[in-house]
């Protein structure tokens, strides 16, 4: 017996999938608003939610993300009375998992659920036998980093290409090496290849190497960075940087993986996987000619989006205290205390640079305070300080100095939302202690934890703290 939630403000369609879905042995609950729908995903483990896209509090599309992130992370089935193939499209891009039209036949619904319900038996069983991923570097428990560690192992299983997407400073490269490191090549070469940065008339020759006496200058034979990664890994970071002249010669690379060095007469064979990072839209780019549809298809065997840190705030507080420790360390310094004020300027902060810049705001804010214990928003740089200033008073504008402030979903969190992020800093901090205290010896932690080995193991891959 599987659990669902229906979501309409139709009491007519609500019946009738209570009904239909009742007699094919499911527990069923119905709500009539997205508010209410959401408190009934993160109160209880549905495993598919059937919603309607017009309600009286919003648009069920946009709600989307939300049920996904619930805890139990149900599938969506989108339901609308009116055919929008944008709407279908925004849909299936946030998650959905089926996007059907009202009134819905017999069939329109039990196969849909059918399938989703078949989906969600198979991953677990598969999870039961899932990889402990390395991960060096890579930190963050969000429901979209959840999304991207997944994509992960699929990568790390197969030999498939891979492009990694995603704006600058998001840890394309961390994500790149972490491919490798969990691949059958592991022991062998990562190779980087910085496109942005190698000179357009370098390129070429750096990438298939060359013979003595090919060009002036070339007094040695140089084997190239394609043949360093054979056996091993090619990571071409920034590849919407790498030439048009040079994209044609590359993609018979990738058919045959079969090159021949300038100047040489035989070709030379690697047997690498190759790995791509771009923080531009190769999309975009192959409709403005700048870059090769047929090589994109190439490289996109397997996609891992990475989301900006402004998508993934709740990962800040963890990663705002690794970098302190680091830095800490760098420095020679004492570990650092936090204010609860420098956390929240961190969480208002939109962090253009993402993950690389709040790495280096950690690191100048340890400089900034010396050997002052605690960190305060004046050790902030000064634009993140103009930032936080700026809101404040964008928020206040035109409000009484007198009158309360306003209650209202976009400032002030329900009870069920509060509770469950503190839960959640709560477990992170426990097991991290816990694990430090014992040295990871995880028979003493579950004596120390009164948890059992299933529990604490499950924990732990969940804030992704196993050693």
């Amino acid at each position: 017996m599987a659990h669902l939630l229906v979501i309409d403000d139709d009491p007519a369609i609500c019946q009738s999938l209570l009904g239909l879905l009742q007699s094919l042995g499911h527990s069923v609950r119905c709500s009539h608003t997205l508010r209410e729908g959401l408190n009934e995903a993160h109160a209880f483990p549905f495993d598919v939610v059937f919603l309607d896209i017009k309600m009286p509090d919003g648009n069920g599309l946009a709600f989307l993300p939300e049920f996904r992130q619930a805890p139990a992370a149900p599938e969506v089935i989108i339901m609308t009375g009116f055919g929008d193939p944008d709407g279908a499209e925004l849909a299936i891009k946030n998650g959905a998992w089926d996007y059907i039209l009202k009134p819905p036949s017999v069939n329109a619904i039990t196969l849909p659920v059918q399938r989703a319900l078949q989906f969600r038996d198979e991953k677990q069983k598969a999870q039961e036998h899932q990889l402990i991923l390395r991960c060096d570097g890579i930190i963050g428990s969000s429901s979209v980093m959840q999304a991207c560690f997944e994509l992960l192992g699929k990568a790390a299983l197969s030999d498939a290409n891979v492009l990694i997407s995603g704006e600058t400073g998001t840890g394309k490269e961390l994500f790149a090496r972490a491919v490798h490191q969990n691949s059958s090549r592991a022991s062998h070469n990562f190779v980087v290849v910085d496109c942005a940065a190698i000179p357009a008339n370098l390129v070429e020759s750096m990438l298939f190497g060359y013979k003595r006496g090919a060009f002036t200058g070339a007094d040695k034979d140089f084997d190239g960075l394609i043949l360093r990664a054979d056996g091993g890994t090619l990571f071409l970071d920034e590849v919407g940087e790498l030439p048009l002249t040079l994209q044609k010669a590359f993609l018979r690379v990738l058919q045959d993986r079969r090159f021949r060095p300038l100047g040489g007469k035989q070709e030379v064979a690697s047997n690498f996987r190759l790995v791509a990072a771009s923080n531009r839209d190769l999309g975009q780019m192959v409709q403005k000619g700048d870059f090769r549809e047929d090589l994109l298809f190439r490289l996109r065997t397997l996609t891992i989006h990475l989301p900006p840190l402004r998508e993934r705030k709740g990962d800040i507080g963890e990663l705002a205290r690794n970098f302190l420790a680091r830095s800490c360390e760098r420095y020679g310094l004492e570990p650092k205390g936090i204010t609860p004020e420098f956390l929240e300027a961190l969480n208002i902060y939109d962090w253009p640079g993402n993950v690389r810049e709040l790495g280096h705001t950690l690191e100048e804010a340890v400089i900034s305070s010396r050997q002052e214990p605690t960190l305060f928003n004046t050790h902030l740089p000064e634009h993140i300080r103009i930032h936080l200033a700026r809101s404040k008073l964008s928020t206040n504008q035109g409000r009484p100095e007198s009158s309360p402030r306003p209650d209202s979903e976009t400032t002030f969190k329900s009870y069920r939302e509060a509770r469950l992020e503190d839960l959640k800093e709560f477990e992170f901090q426990y097991l991290q202690k816990l694990m430090d205290h014992t040295g990871g010896n995880v028979k003493e932690a579950c004596r120390l934890s009164q948890l059992s080995k299933t529990r604490l193991y499950d924990l732990l891959k969940k804030y992704r703290l196993l050693r």
